[in-house]
Formats: C-alpha cells, sequence, structure tokens
C-alpha cells in the first residue's frame, strides 16, 4: 500500500501530495514523439498461466560470448553518432573525432592517442539498441589492450531497446566505466539501465522513466499480455539488484504511462542508487581497497564522498563546476593519495592535470569563463 501511494503522489494523483513545476525534475511530461522517449522489450520470455502450466514461447537466449568472442563484422551506429576524445574538459575541447565506424582499425586509430594519459571519453548520442551494444563491448576491448584505465562514457540518449541496455550494461559493469549526464543531455527509458551499471555516475541533465512496452508480444488476451510484462520487469529487478540499483524503480516504472516520462529528482537519483558511487561497485571496492591501500584510505575516501554530495550538488549544476569542485575538495582529504592514486577520487583527471599548466589545473566553473567556452558546453546536446 505504501508503495502504491508513493507511485500515486509522484503522478500527482492525491490533492495532498505538492506537484512539480511541469518539466522540472519531479514532474511527470508528455512524450512529444516516439523518437523523445523509449522502453521498448522484444525479447521471447518463458510465460505460465494461472495454475503453474507452461504457454506455448519461445525458448530464452542464450548469453551472448564475452568480449574475445566478438564479431567484427561491420556494424552501422546510425542514427546514433559516437565521437572520441582524450580530453575530459568538454567546453574547451569539444566531444574530440567522431568516429567514422566500429571497424576494429577505425577504433583503434581513433584511441590510440589516448593511451600516453590512460583516459578516454566517448561521447554517445542516439538511441540505445545493437549498435550501441556493439560501440560498449569493442570501445571496452580496445581500451583494455591499450591499457585506457580511465574511461568515461558522455550520454545523450532518449532510451530504446530493454534488452539492449542490458547488455549494455552488464558489459559496462565489468569494465569500469564512468557515466556522465551532463547539462543539456537527457538519460530516458532504457538508457537508465544503462546508467544504473556505471561504477561512477555523474548528473546534470534530466533522467527519466515510464512504462515498458512490449513489442512483438505473442499474446491473445489481456492476461497473457500482463503476464509477459511481469516475467519483463522480473528480468529487470534482477539486471537493476546486480547493478546495485534500487528494484523498486521498476515498480515505480509500471505506474508511468509510456506516452508519458517521470523525470526523476536528485533525491529519487539517490534513492533508487542512480547516482554517484555504484552501491554494489563500491562494496566491492571497499573491500579491495582495505587490503591494498590501507583503512585511512577508505575511511577519507567515505568522508570526501560525503562532502562531495553536501558541498558540491545542487540543482542546476553543469558537470564541468561539479568536477571542478571535487578536485578543489578531494586537497582536505588529502588525495591523490601517495600510495593509491589511480583508486583515489575523480583519479581520471590525475594524468589530464599533470599535463597542463597550474593556470589550466582543473576544470572552471562555467561562470569563470568566456562567452566562447561557455557555448562549447552545450556542443552535441539537446
Amino acid at each position: 500500500m505504501r508503495l502504491l501511494l508513493s507511485a500515486v503522489c509522484l503522478l500527482g494523483l492525491l490533492p495532498g501530495c505538492s506537484a512539480p513545476e511541469p518539466d522540472r525534475p519531479g514532474s511527470t511530461v508528455p512524450v512529444a514523439s516516439a523518437e523523445e522517449g523509449g522502453a521498448v522489450s522484444t525479447a521471447p520470455v518463458p510465460l505460465a498461466d494461472e495454475e503453474g502450466a507452461g504457454l506455448a514461447a519461445e525458448p530464452e537466449p542464450e548469453p551472448e560470448p564475452d568480449d574475445p568472442g566478438i564479431d567484427w563484422a561491420p556494424v552501422d551506429l546510425a542514427p546514433g553518432v559516437a565521437s572520441i576524445s582524450c580530453e575530459l574538459d568538454y567546453a574547451s575541447h569539444g566531444d574530440g573525432e567522431p568516429l567514422p565506424s566500429l571497424e576494429r582499425e577505425a577504433l583503434d586509430a581513433a584511441l590510440a592517442p589516448c593511451a600516453e594519459r590512460g583516459v578516454l571519453r566517448l561521447r554517445y548520442a542516439g538511441k540505445i539498441n545493437g549498435g550501441f551494444t556493439q560501440l560498449m563491448r569493442r570501445v571496452t576491448l580496445v581500451a583494455e589492450e591499450l591499457d585506457i584505465g580511465k574511461r568515461v562514457l558522455d550520454i545523450d540518449s532518449s532510451g530504446g531497446m530493454v534488452e539492449d541496455a542490458i547488455r549494455a550494461g552488464d558489459g559496462i559493469a565489468e569494465s569500469r566505466w564512468t557515466i556522465w549526464v551532463r547539462e543539456g543531455a537527457v538519460c530516458h527509458s532504457a538508457c537508465v539501465f544503462v546508467l544504473a551499471a556505471g561504477d561512477m555516475r555523474m548528473i546534470s541533465g534530466r533522467v527519466g522513466i515510464h512504462r515498458i512496452i512490449r513489442m512483438s508480444s505473442t499474446a491473445t488476451t489481456r492476461a497473457e499480455l500482463n503476464r509477459e510484462l511481469r516475467a519483463v520487469y522480473d528480468r529487470v529487478r534482477d539486471y537493476l539488484e546486480r547493478n546495485g540499483a534500487a528494484t523498486a524503480m521498476a515498480d515505480i516504472m509500471m505506474a508511468v504511462p509510456n506516452r508519458k516520462l517521470r523525470l526523476l529528482t536528485a533525491g529519487e537519483l539517490g534513492l533508487y542508487g542512480l547516482d554517484g558511487i555504484n552501491p554494489a561497485q563500491d562494496d566491492l571496492d571497499r573491500l579491495r581497497l582495505m587490503r591494498k591501500c590501507g583503512e585511512d584510505f577508505v575511511v577519507r575516501r567515505d568522508a570526501f564522498a560525503r562532502a562531495f554530495d553536501a558541498s558540491c550538488k545542487a540543482p542546476g549544476t553543469d558537470l564541468e563546476t561539479l568536477n571542478a569542485c571535487g578536485l578543489e575538495l578531494r586537497r582536505q582529504y588529502r588525495f591523490p593519495d601517495e600510495v593509491c592514486p589511480a583508486e583515489s577520487p575523480l583519479s581520471e583527471f590525475d594524468a589530464l592535470l599533470a599535463a597542463e599548466t597550474p593556470e589550466q589545473a582543473a576544470p572552471r566553473p562555467r561562470e569563470a569563463r568566456d562567452d566562447g567556452a561557455g557555448r562549447g558546453g552545450d556542443a552535441g546536446a539537446h
């Protein structure tokens, strides 16, 4: 009952609930077109009738092979657009060089300049689909071979296919990606499953959820369609749970019609485990860092995370300002650590900062830039 009341309140259907402003976090807004949002499921699901007897359905597909078995056949990413940058300051350096293709030679050439400092930023604007899943798998494999340990997925996506998002997310979860949703960008619908998988999530743009659309259904009655959807949501809950996100988000999704979009507030992003450090990865890292870096390191790391949430995050803060605040704040907690610099918070910036002059040593807040630099921060975003 409490969850139902919460969902109804989130949708603004009770008089006692405050109604957020339209198009603001916490509001439910209409989806303008099919291109604006989408969480589409097409994979076959096993069904059972009310007595438990199985209904006719295609068997669940076998898991895809691991990265060593990648098929390098040509893949068309269009209409999505991807680019590679070895710089994290997107306001000053833009989005890097567009990827001409997802062929092995093209990815080797695009990522090679990032190998020296061990940092890459993959900018992707487009739908979550099979092409995106292949993009993530292939870039990850090449980054591993070039020993590029610091990886940022800078995403702007209105959603797409649920099963492709889950495949991409499980790969991201095993390969140490930070995910950005910067100001002007969105991560809607199926994109939220990708967001859930990152080790660290930095969010300045809009994140929204709604009900999954079941396509290619074998159902002929409402009851059969409902059982199909339950099976899909069970898969979604399993995925969210293994990636440290709250399974309650799946229930909230079911309460939002697919013609609308629920924009999540900063509090909801934290509540559902979609912002900041991934809770599941944090548990693994805590054990590893305690052994490698010592208890003092872990205590300082936790204190920094709390201070960052309290001091740096505020509604409307752009990602460059968030990064600059974090880089300044971490000095108070003696990071980067002398023994474990690569494990220190925001360590993806260290190699870049070491190569710059003192005046360039940290991203500057947006208000400190001239107009030309400020305009660069919106490159490629909606």
